[in-house]
């Protein structure tokens, strides 16, 4: 039977905010560890929760439950089962999409889809269905998934796509239940390089024209924008495209060695940053400089760590924004709502929002997760300071826009949305909870997020809240 250990505390990427949980640990056998688990979670005393946690790279709460348990990751490392013939691998959940392209890289492979970092286990991509820079041209992760098994406080069970507990689980935030290992589809490649495609676009409708005329192009597709940008530079952006580079596309000295792969960190943040060091006045010199430096038109051949997860060369980056922390805003709004989106941005501007890291997307057909965050349309995501002034009432505000636009805001980044605004943004949440109910009647798994939320009750939506709410928009400090 797996044992607790002492109580620890437990928070998100953005460094805030904190809850204590007990980890619980098993040293047993591959089988016989699941089938311990599963009678763990069978018996959990009532009152207590319970949630799998990864690698702790969600920005918020979404991978904490205060007061209750937390399964480790290192009891899901068993598994990993690579099959060239299928192109498919059968992996234990624990596994780090890191450790993944360490292993597969090497031998011709890559996963279908990645985020902005490596450091995400099998389990945490599919609970919160990440999404890469190839969204427009092969959705989220979980379309590639093939398979996964799951305990849940009734069983262990193995689900295909053609199970509603599937799609719960996809997008589910780890609500469902532990999922224990995935079987999933991979990409062959030629090379460990990607040909970059890169294009500076002077403002905000410049940048979606280009992308809504090239990104059908390629397969990678991102914007960095400058978030400090005014009046006719708002929205300024660098573009990248990018394509798996073929062996005769590169160089004399990777030539030899196409399938070399190198993502070993190569800096270290400060274990104490002042929370002064990214402030308005830096962003706004950095945001300058890497706008300025970026050409106007070229092509190059980048590594696939400098591509897609340039972030990850710096060990805990996040210690960068000081004690005090910061979140990531990331939200989403159909296509059709450009305006929508033209005004967010020019909130953020308004208000000096300061942010080093403001990415836009185009996103293509959503999965059928009923939670899954990516739908058809523009999602932009923002890395701010905590103690940036006005903050909370700028976002309450944009809250409200996006989800008024048919838009929603992604759980995996989120440390602040009101529990009102979430039947809106995801319609298909009582879906959700319907699906759950049958595997979960006492809803032991649970995370901080899903209480704050409110995902597994209902919540009487207050009278005036939509009117309090709409009359704020457009508002926020010195707008």
């Amino acid at each position: 039977m797996p044992k607790l250990e002492n109580t620890q505390l437990f928070g998100g990427w953005g460094r805030s905010p904190l809850s204590a949980s007990s980890p619980i640990r098993s040293n047993e056998d591959t089988e016989a560890k699941l089938d311990a688990i599963a009678e763990f979670v069978a018996s959990v005393p009532n009152g207590v929760k319970l949630l799998a946690r990864g690698m702790g790279r969600s920005y918020g709460d979404a991978a904490s439950c205060a007061g209750g348990y937390l399964s480790a990751r290192e009891d899901f490392l068993d598994v990993f089962e690579f099959d060239p013939v299928k192109e498919e691998l059968r992996a234990s959940s624990g596994f780090s999409l890191d450790e993944i392209m360490r292993r597969l890289i090497p031998k011709g492979y890559f996963v279908h889809v990645t985020p902005g970092t490596r450091y995400v286990t099998l389990g945490g991509a599919i609970a919160a269905d990440i999404h890469g820079k190839n969204h427009h041209k092969d959705g989220s992760f979980i379309n590639h998934v093939k398979s996964l098994e799951l305990i849940t406080p009734m069983s262990r069970l193995e689900i295909t796509k053609a199970d509603p507990l599937f799609w719960a689980t996809a997008g589910g935030m780890g609500m469902t239940g532990i999922i224990t290992e995935a079987t999933i589809r991979l990409k062959k490649i030629q090379t460990a390089y990607i040909k970059v495609t890169t294009q500076r676009a002077s403002n905000v409708s410049e940048t979606i024209e280009t992308m809504q005329n090239l990104d059908d192009s390629y397969t990678y597709s991102v914007a960095w924008m400058d978030s400090l940008a005014s009046g006719d530079s708002l929205g300024r952006s660098v573009i990248t495209w990018g394509e798996h580079a073929s062996e005769d596309e590169l160089e004399a000295k990777h030539a030899n060695n196409p399938l070399a792969y190198d993502p070993n960190v190569r800096l270290k943040a400060p274990d104490l940053a002042p929370s002064w060091l990214l402030n308005r006045t830096s962003i706004r010199a950095f945001n300058e400089a890497w706008y300025r430096k970026a050409p106007k038109s070229k092509v190059s051949i980048e590594s696939i760590p400098n591509y897609f997860h340039p972030l990850d060369s710096v060990s805990d980056w996040n210690r960068l924004y000081g004690r005090t922390g910061f979140l990531q805003y990331q939200f989403q709004v159909p296509f059709g709502q450009e305006d929508t989106l033209i005004s967010i941005i020019h909130k953020f501007s308004k208000n000096r929002t300061p942010s080093f890291l403001s990415v836009l997307k185009r996103f293509g057909p959503g999965s059928s997760g009923h939670l899954s965050f990516p739908q058809p349309g523009w999602t932009l995501a923002l890395d701010i300071p905590i103690r940036t002034a006005g903050l909370s009432e700028l976002l309450d505000g944009i809250d409200f826009q996006v989800a008024e636009a048919g838009g929603r805001v992604y759980f995996a980044k989120d440390s602040r949305l009101i529990p009102e605004l979430v039947p809106k943004m995801y319609p298909r949440l009582d879906e959700w909870r319907s699906v759950i109910e049958q595997n979960d009647p006492d809803g032991i798994f649970i995370s901080d997020l899903g209480k704050r939320l409110s995902l597994r009750n209902s919540v009487k939506i207050k009278a005036n809240l939509v009117e309090t709410l709409g009359a704020e928009i457009g508002k926020g400090p010195n707008l």
